[in-house]
């Protein structure tokens, strides 16, 4: 079954946009789509990183750090919320805020979920 969810997607290159994009969750599409390695889980929400060649996602450590986690992150990083039992769910708003406020982006749109 297919499973849409919106996403916080911040790439670690600096010349491609922080958005919100609906996506499917499915592990086999998150895999194709993202190379998913990890999952890193905090509080209502779940980021998912992936080993990638040496380099630094600037504004995804400052969102991690903000949130109180010192990860290094190389690639683009997935940001989904979590819900029982661990499955995925859209982005808490707080998150798509704090996003907002540390990265200087405004993140409007159809994707966004409802308050």
């Amino acid at each position: 079954m297919i499973r849409k969810c919106v996403a916080l997607i911040v790439p670690a290159r600096l010349s491609e946009d922080v958005g919100l994009v609906t996506i499917d969750t499915r592990q086999g599409s998150m895999q194709a789509l993202f190379g998913v390695d990890e999952c890193v889980e905090r509080g209502d929400w779940h980021v998912y990183l992936t080993a990638g060649p040496a380099g630094t996602n600037v504004r995804a450590e400052q969102l991690l750090h903000d949130a109180g986690l010192d990860l290094h992150v190389a690639t683009t990083a997935v940001f989904l919320g979590r819900a029982d039992h661990n499955d995925d769910t859209h982005v808490p708003l707080h998150l798509i805020r704090r996003a907002e406020s540390l990265l200087g982006v405004r993140l409007e749109g159809s994707a966004q979920p409802a308050a």
